[in-house]
């Protein structure tokens, strides 16, 4: 069986072999992306015979066991007298900063390519990479360093950077299923070894990375795009995606079914040329409870006015699967959210569903409050800086937050600044604020609050009601 994943990797074989005799064992259904039944009869009785003793890994390496992974590294070092340097930063996580988020990536290039750009100190960094055909894994930084992967210093300063080896256009090329399971067995061993909790406001895409400033919504990155399978992702990290309320409530979770799901997409293969049907996790949203209604709009993404559109890559009208939104307004079989500070429609009708009810925790500006700022990253009041140090300015982002609205929560969060303009040999210090803060999904993009402007609402059961409001208090 160790010869089937196609790689001289030992350890990669052995776990592809383990893998699918535990599959024989407890037996599987499945309907494909395009479409195809397939069902295997499970045959509890199959054993396989021990895997061979996977050998020594290089030191810097931090990976699970079960997992063959290689060390590149990424070059940090000044590249000219001004004090420029690259391709990444000198921490020491977590104890100066806790690691908070794992952020997914596509690498929009072939892993040889990917390999050059690591190692270039004028390029960006990353701290996984994860090869399509049998999901090998080579580590470039330490997950003690920062590495530049997500277009946001804040995000990069409390994140883990994972790249997979593929293009968001064509997926069933690339995102292979022993590049999930390596994903996911490297993702659940980081995220238990720096309590990074399994939601989706915790392990997102580089597509949900909140831009730092209005300036840079336009910047910021697409993948892994609408076809990369969350819900299955999930399932192998070992934390279902699954409703946790009744349909009625005032949350919930986006959870299209992935293989049935498939809706218009273009420019794949050209621009304005339709992709081939495939299924999705990602739901389209409008501006009313119609199919031709139009799409809706997202002012910090396209500042000139331009319409979001179909394309496989414009996530200006998208939500995700694992997302978790408030309810706004319900109509027939179409549901709407808060989404960047307007109600925003999506068909989910009772037969296919593409949400589920939720529980949890929102956020609402105070009373007396008739919209509050949205921010792209949680920093420290002024105070909080050293003397001698310039304070970073706030930013609030292009979109309001007005009373009536709500938003999901799952953590508060601390605030923090790392100048990391200098070369240095040592980590550069941590500001830390008293200013605290709630991540909220504000879109297809998460977000930030300020603490002291808004309450927490609480809502737990499946019954549309009245939630209970309670003062802003952080934690998870």
């Amino acid at each position: 069986m160790e010869r089937f994943p196609g790689t001289r990797d030992v350890a990669t074989a052995t776990t592809y072999a383990d893998d699918v005799f535990a599959l024989i064992r407890r037996g599987a259904h499945r309907t494909t992306a395009e479409g195809q039944e397939v069902t295997l009869p499970a045959s509890p009785g199959v054993r396989s015979n021990p895997g061979p003793q996977v050998p020594r890994r290089p030191k810097e390496v931090e990976c699970p066991p079960e997992l063959a992974c290689d060390w590149l590294a990424a070059p940090y070092v000044q590249i000219d007298e001004d004090g420029d340097y690259g391709n990444h930063d000198l921490a020491d996580r977590p104890r100066d900063q806790k690691i908070e988020y794992i952020v997914i990536h596509d690498t929009e290039s072939t892993l040889p390519n990917m390999f050059k750009t690591v190692q270039d100190p004028t390029e960006a960094s990353w701290h996984y990479s994860i090869r399509s055909t049998d999901g090998h894994v080579t580590q470039h930084v330490r997950t003690k360093d920062e590495a530049w992967h997500s277009g946001s210093q804040f995000v990069n300063a409390r994140s883990i950077g994972v790249e997979h080896e593929g293009f968001l256009a064509h997926p069933g090329a690339w995102y292979t299923e022993q590049m999930y399971r390596s994903s996911a067995r490297l993702v659940r061993f980081l995220a238990k070894k720096y309590g990074v909790p399994l939601d989706r406001q915790h392990i997102f895409g580089h597509d949900n990375v909140p831009a730092p400033t209005g300036d840079s919504i336009p910047e910021m990155h697409e993948d892994p795009g609408p076809f990369w399978d969350w819900q299955h992702y999930f399932d192998l990290l070992g934390a279902p995606l699954k409703a946790t309320a009744g349909p009625a409530g005032d949350m919930v979770m986006i959870l299209p079914d992935y293989a049935t799901h498939k809706p218009r997409y273009t420019g794949c293969d050209g621009a304005g040329k339709r992709c081939q049907p495939h299924g999705s996790s990602a739901v389209r949203l409008h501006t009313q409870p119609a199919d031709d209604a139009p799409l809706i709009q997202d002012p910090g993404r396209r500042p000139d006015g331009e319409e979001s559109t179909e394309d496989v890559s414009d996530l200006g009208s998208r939500v995700s699967t694992g997302q978790t939104f408030a309810v706004a307004d319900r109509r027939g079989e179409w549901t709407a959210i808060w989404f960047q500070g307007n109600k925003a429609w999506f068909k989910n009708p009772k037969d296919h569903p593409t949400a589920v009810g939720a529980s949890g925790r929102m956020v609402t500006p105070k009373q007396g409050l008739d919209e509050i700022p949205v921010y792209g990253r949680a920093l420290p009041e002024e105070t909080a800086y050293p003397e001698g140090m310039e304070e970073e300015s706030d930013s609030p982002l292009p979109y309001s937050l007005r009373a009536g609205q709500r938003y999901v929560t799952q953590s508060g969060v601390e605030s923090s600044y790392v100048d990391r303009s200098t070369f240095s040999d040592i980590p550069q210090p941590v500001v830390l604020g008293r200013e605290k803060y709630y991540e909220i999904q504000f879109g297809h993009r998460l977000a930030y609050v300020r603490a002291n402007d808004v309450d927490l609402v609480h809502t737990s059961t499946g019954s549309a009601g009245t939630p209970e409001v309670k003062p802003g208090t952080t934690g998870r």
